[in-house]
């Protein structure tokens, strides 16, 4: 098998799984695991960088306008990881998987309003369904699906921000991180002074645990850039829908989340639009040769 399609592979794996990750760390508050997520993923990606000797590269990169851009990529970043952590821990697995499952269509819908793209006919209609199975669901919720929505959108505009940022992946999370590191460090020592701060003192696992986010944080974006430059756009769409599906499946199979009647129609409809909409975007894209990994 290709390298780059593994390491894609892999990353989708990886992302699948994180519920149960963050389940581990469902005793600490979600402010306190996502600051600790932000501090320790930039200190990882910083030696990251030093490692590959990049970091001459990285200062020079850097400007007030590049840092104002990621600093809105951060805060959204910031508002996603924050909602996916309070989520997992309060048993909204399976809502947090359909936002990513939806999530593809928003994208193509903020590409059409802020990026002038266009929609092919056959596209209307996954992004007509997605509306309507998220309608149902709200219907039979009694409350609009708002975690969910919520990931889907700041994902969204995190990623409109990134189609349009001037950096590669690794130097962008790294500037991210970068953003919001004091704000993030200041929670830490705040809730340390209150003494209700979890690391070093909710015992060694969890403190293990939380620096580890830095890790599990970096590495799958990593191996997702190694796949992204190497295996056809079409492919990567297609390996997206791994990660909200392992999700998804943790949730209902190992966490023993509610799946009812009205959740299976709801997701269906859903997942219907995403087939029309992959089955869409194969015939119409062009084959990408392979091309090997420098």
């Amino acid at each position: 098998m290709n390298k780059g399609v593994i390491s894609a592979f892999a990353a989708y794996i990886m992302w699948g799984v994180f519920p149960i990750y963050f389940k581990w760390l469902q005793t600490v508050p979600a402010f306190q695991t996502v600051s600790h997520r932000v501090v320790w993923s930039f200190i990882f990606l910083v030696i990251v960088i030093a490692l590959r000797g990049e970091w001459k590269a990285f200062i020079q990169s850097l400007s007030w306008k590049r840092f104002l851009i990621y600093l809105g990529a951060g805060a959204l970043l910031g508002v996603n990881w924050f909602t996916y952590v309070w989520a997992i821990a309060q048993g909204y697995v399976v809502e947090s998987s359909l936002g990513y499952f939806i999530n593809p269509l928003v994208s193509v819908v903020l590409g059409m309003i802020f990026l002038g793209e266009r929609l092919r006919p056959l596209q209307w209609i996954p992004v007509v369904l997605a509306v309507a199975g998220v309608a149902y669901l709200t219907i039979s919720y009694g409350s609009l699906p708002w975690i969910a929505l919520i990931l889907a959108f700041s994902f969204g505009f995190y990623g409109l921000i990134k189609k349009i940022s001037p950096l590669g992946s690794l130097h962008g999370l790294t500037l991210e991180t970068a953003a919001i590191f004091l704000p993030s460090l200041g929670i830490l020592l705040l809730e340390e002074f209150r003494g209700v701060g979890a690391f070093g003192h909710d015992g060694w696992l969890i403190s293990v645990l939380l620096v580890l986010t830095g890790v599990v944080t970096a590495v799958p974006l990593i191996l997702f850039s190694i796949g992204a430059r190497s295996i056809p756009l079409t492919t990567v769409g297609l390996l997206q829908y791994i990660a909200p599906t392992g999700q998804f499946l943790s949730g209902v199979f190992l966490f023993g989340e509610s799946f009812t009647k009205s959740r299976l129609i709801g997701f269906s409809v859903i997942w219907l639009a995403l087939i029309i909409f992959s089955v869409e975007s194969l015939t119409r894209r062009k084959p990408v040769p392979i091309t090997a990994e420098s």
